[in-house]
């Protein structure tokens, strides 16, 4: 029985050998198995054939000469536009000054630097950015950075008092996001590292654990770009899933069929940057325990909001550690735990996953090396200053910012769904709240609200724009503020709907409707450089 099933196979590939030379058998045994293994690294890759095929398709319409000037014709009017823009901003210092300025002059510039630009922060007219300013507290912060300026964590036996802040921070922290005794994590110096610190965790875990060498994560299409950065460095590839257009949390079912043998992590946001909207941490918790994957909670942006959201008396999912399957939580102290800029915590369930976040040299000649997160060298001042803002706030002092903020943020979503035009995407767990329009460009609500001073966040696929509601709009006014001019200029809007929008805001509209997304690159590039322009340097 065995042979004759054997003959089905091999019949067929005698007669077609047949009467061929040893070596041209040699070249199609070889070529065939080649082939095979070519096609089959082709339809295992991560990335679909469609979307191989599209990349390669616009890198090599751009070799095309008339092609690639008309594409080095906009990027240059782009640039252009950049530079003229950076460049409004006067004289530049780009020699060091022969002698050094007094300290009198020094803080005199520093103040005429901060002083440039229009929009009105302390007043509340900007998304998200700032989320706290209280004079008393920067004189303690200032206070406390002077005294800890010098410190490093990285030599902890002459500095083991930043190194026990660092801790007690984490502890602190790890307790309220519900984590266990075994419960672990460090400080990075924002949310991007503490989301690169986790992906570079699992990536080694899943190596070392599993044997995996073509890492992917997978998460939904509103998960922070940190997530697809960390790919880039580290060598992973993202898989995005699709979310739901009425809720905008992420499609479990899609999430599911996304996993494979390669697949790391898994992550879900609460909330997202986008829309605000928290992800089903418990469903996805649940796909992490089935599957024996990693799952990360990405809370860097509200993170300091919604674990103190029920003691402020509103009703939340849960999503921290105290969902099972739940690995590592990112939160943001500089953004609602109202630290100086530079400070965010990545937190484990267990020490396990953290020692895969380290960096271990034992063989240098300078000798053996290890360090926690990206930097060897760590700012002790900011370590203090997050420890000292933690501090002083207290359990009461959160909870009752949390409630001003969550309660302006909800009574403008209340007042925005009442104005005819416009939509609200989801329903936003937190802070966030993001707009649409179905009857006109909503870039054009941004440019007319920005003739206000007001700032917002543009989103793409689809079109929207939000406010990143924060402590500074919960003064006197503000809201009332947003809201009416909101109402206003939708119904100025609406006396022609169908204008297009003009100025900055129409480069966003633009960006979405180019098919070759490395041309947007391009334009992110030249607005990146703008930012290190002196215009009166050689």
């Amino acid at each position: 029985m065995l042979k004759s099933h054997l003959q089905l196979v091999t019949g067929p590939v005698d007669r077609a050998l047949a009467g061929k030379a040893p070596w041209q058998i040699v070249a199609i045994t070889t070529s065939t198995v080649l082939g095979a293994i070519w096609l089959w690294e082709l339809l295992s890759e991560d990335e679909s054939l469609h979307s191989r095929i599209r990349r390669h398709f616009f890198r090599l319409a751009r070799k095309v000469p008339a092609v690639r000037r008309r594409i080095e014709g906009e990027i240059a009017k782009i640039n252009e536009g950049f530079m003229k823009e950076a460049a409004q901003y006067g004289q530049f210092t780009t020699v060091l000054p022969e002698a050094g300025l007094k300290q009198d002059q020094i803080l005199q510039k520093v103040d005429e630097y901060l002083a440039l630009g229009h929009y009105k922060w302390k007043e509340g007219f900007i998304s998200g950015a700032v989320y706290y300013f209280n004079p008393d507290l920067v004189k303690l912060v200032t206070a406390v950075y002077g005294k800890a300026s010098y410190t490093n964590p990285l030599h902890s036996d002459v500095f083991p008092g930043i190194c026990k802040m660092e801790a007690e921070v984490i502890r602190m922290t790890a307790t309220l996001f519900n984590g266990s005794p075994k419960s672990c994590g460090t400080m990075t110096t924002g949310g991007t590292e503490s989301i690169m610190m986790a992906c570079k965790a699992y990536r080694d875990y899943g190596r070392d654990v599993k044997g995996i060498t073509k890492p992917n994560i997978v998460l939904p299409v509103t998960a922070h770009t940190a997530f697809d950065k960390s790919a880039k460095y580290f060598g992973m590839f993202t898989k995005s899933v699709p979310v739901d257009p009425s809720t905008t949390e992420v499609d479990i079912k899609a999430m599911e069929r996304a996993i494979n043998r390669n697949t790391v992590m898994l992550v879900g946001s609460a909330p997202n940057y986008p829309y605000g909207t928290m992800d089903n941490i418990a469903a996805i918790a649940k796909l992490g325990k089935k599957y024996n994957i990693p799952v990360h909670v990405d809370a860097c942006l509200g993170g300091f909001l919604i674990i103190f959201m029920r003691r402020a008396g509103y009703n939340v999912r849960s999503f921290d550690f105290s969902v099972d399957g739940v690995t590592s939580i990112s939160a943001d102290t500089h953004k609602y735990g109202f630290t100086p800029k530079g400070s965010s915590v990545i937190l484990y369930s267990d020490k396990l996953y953290r020692h895969y976040q380290y960096t271990v040299t034992t063989e240098w000649p300078g000798g053996v090396y290890g360090s926690p997160t990206v930097n060897g060298s760590r700012a002790g001042g900011i370590i203090a200053a997050t420890w000292a803002t933690m501090m002083n706030f207290g359990l009461d002092g959160y909870v009752e910012a949390t409630k001003r903020i969550v309660d302006t943020a909800r009574y403008i979503e209340t007042k925005l769904r009442k104005i005819d035009n416009i939509y609200i995407f989801g329903t936003p767990a937190t802070s966030v709240v993001a707009i649409g329009s179905k009857e006109f460009d909503i870039f054009r609500l941004s440019a007319e609200l920005n003739t206000l001073g007001w700032n917002l966040n543009s989103l793409q696929f689809p079109s929207g724009i939000h406010i990143c509601v924060t402590y500074m709009h919960t003064q006197d006014g503000i809201a009332d503020k947003f809201i009416n001019d909101i109402r206003t200029k939708v119904a100025l809007i609406m006396q022609n709907p169908e204008k297009p929008v003009e100025g900055k805001m129409a480069i966003y509209g633009v960006a979405q409707s180019v098919p070759d997304r490395e041309v947007v690159g391009d334009f992110t590039r030249c607005f990146i450089d703008s930012m290190y322009y002196t215009p009166n340097s050689q």
